[in-house]
């Protein structure tokens, strides 16, 4: 195949993570793909620079190939033939995974996974890596502030303040200096948060957005809605879809302890705690069913996620299990 020499992964990339890279691939595709696959698969990503330019350089392939294995009884004939190739470890089955993965990716990939997005996100304004968090002051005096895996891309001009949240989560405190006079805007995929001179948090989620006022009020505006303007104040969150918002709720009142460098939980599932922490490691924790309904409180340190978790067995009846640096099992102790 003449496109074979031309895909040839730069020699900087071990084989193991062309492999990873294909495999995750291979997972975006099959549609069966979650909020936090997604958010591991970024994760991932940002863990090594190898990581990244392995995805850049399948994602570049994918493109050239996309033509290639379209219909579904070729995606059913390629799949069939990766199950019937051996153990993960075989030189066959890593050279199939590898070329059925970038094979079959093209446009369905990004229809399905938000790729471009995420290619969009690493060139934003500005952007925070996995654990990382950011402060930015704006031209017109508002703070930005950028939570883990967050990318923002700001445009102001005199008739309008613009922040597009790329990805993540950030928290907004509206500015009075040179050109406030302008509306103050937050766009997600799913839709416009205009603020009231206020102070809150934006969330962009697989498929929906969420929002939390701490001061004044913000109106929102879903991207597809046919009606007014849902006006949500202080004190007050809501979650909304590109069609409506969801009845608004009390704001949980640590929803900003991240801005402190802390995760304040009180009576939560294990599974939920774990969800919300993995967002602030690469890699992924997984959380086994029989534990998951366990519940915990308390303030926890995000700057030592390891420390978090080696010291859940000393509350709960759990044992965590390091598969590699980036998988994580909590399970029933033994």
């Amino acid at each position: 195949m003449s496109t074979a020499g031309e895909a040839a992964a730069p020699a900087a990339i071990s084989e193991d993570v062309q492999l990873q890279a294909a495999e995750w691939l291979t997972l975006l595709m099959s549609g069966d793909v979650g909020e936090a696959e997604r958010a591991a698969w970024q994760r991932w990503r940002r863990a090594a620079p190898e990581h990244e330019q392995a995805w850049q350089h399948i994602e570049a392939v994918a493109q050239r190939l996309q033509g290639v294995y379209r219909d579904s009884a070729q995606r059913t004939a390629a799949a069939q033939a990766l199950a019937s190739a051996g153990p993960p470890a075989s030189g066959k089955r890593r050279q199939l995974l590898v070329w059925l993965g970038v094979a079959t990716g093209g446009g369905l990939l990004a229809a399905q996974t938000g790729a471009w997005d995420g290619v969009r996100a690493l060139r934003a304004d500005y952007r925070t890596a996995t654990g990382e968090r950011r402060e930015v002051a704006l031209a017109d005096g508002s703070v930005l502030s950028l939570n883990t895996e967050s990318a923002v891309n700001v445009r102001f001009d005199g008739s309008r303040r613009l922040i597009e949240l790329l990805a993540g989560e950030i928290l907004v405190v509206s500015g009075r200096g040179a050109g406030s006079d302008a509306p103050l805007e937050v766009a997600t995929r799913e839709g416009l948060v205009r603020a009231l001179g206020t102070r809150f948090s934006v969330r962009q989620q697989d498929g929906y957005s969420t929002v939390d006022v701490f001061e004044s009020a913000v109106e929102i505006r879903p991207r597809d809605g046919d009606g007014a303007p849902l006006l949500l104040a202080a004190g007050r969150g809501v979650t909304f879809s590109r069609h409506a918002p969801d009845a608004p709720h009390a704001v949980d009142a640590y929803a900003d302890a991240w801005l402190r460098g802390q995760m304040i939980v009180d009576d939560v599932t294990l599974g939920d705690f774990l969800a919300e922490l993995a967002r602030y490691r690469p890699g992924v924790i997984h959380c086994a069913p029989e534990v998951a309904q366990l519940r915990l409180s308390g303030v926890f340190p995000l700057a030592d996620t390891q420390r978090i978790l080696h010291m859940l067995p000393n509350s709960l009846p759990v044992q965590v299990r390091s598969r590699t640096a980036y998988w994580v099992t909590v399970e029933p102790a033994p």
